[in-house]
Formats: structure tokens, C-alpha cells, sequence
């Protein structure tokens, strides 16, 4: 296993799995700040569903 996943990282297919996997990690960590900077927003709008149904 570990022999197929070293080939896969020595490969150019492999760098671009790299880079793929570094542009997906940087946009969830974007996301995530996002979201945590929008937390107070959310949570008063699911609030305010609550408080109407």
C-alpha cells in the first residue's frame, strides 16, 4: 500500500494530486473562517426561524 501511494507522489500525476489537495485544503480552511466569522448572523436567523414556527 504504502509503495503504491509513494509512486502516486513521485509521478507528475502525482504533483497535481498535491496541488489539488493543497487548493481543496486551503478553501475549507477560507470556509471555515468564513463561517465562523458569520456564526453570530446564522445562528440569530435559525433564532428567528425557531421563534416563527
Amino acid at each position: 500500500m504504502w509503495q503504491a501511494l509513494l509512486s502516486v507522489f513521485r509521478k507528475k500525476e502525482g504533483q497535481s494530486l498535491v496541488e489539488y489537495a493543497l487548493i481543496i485544503a486551503l478553501v475549507a480552511v477560507v470556509l471555515i473562517a468564513g463561517l465562523q466569522a458569520l456564526q453570530g448572523g446564522i445562528a440569530g436567523a435559525f433564532a428567528n426561524v425557531v421563534a416563527q414556527l
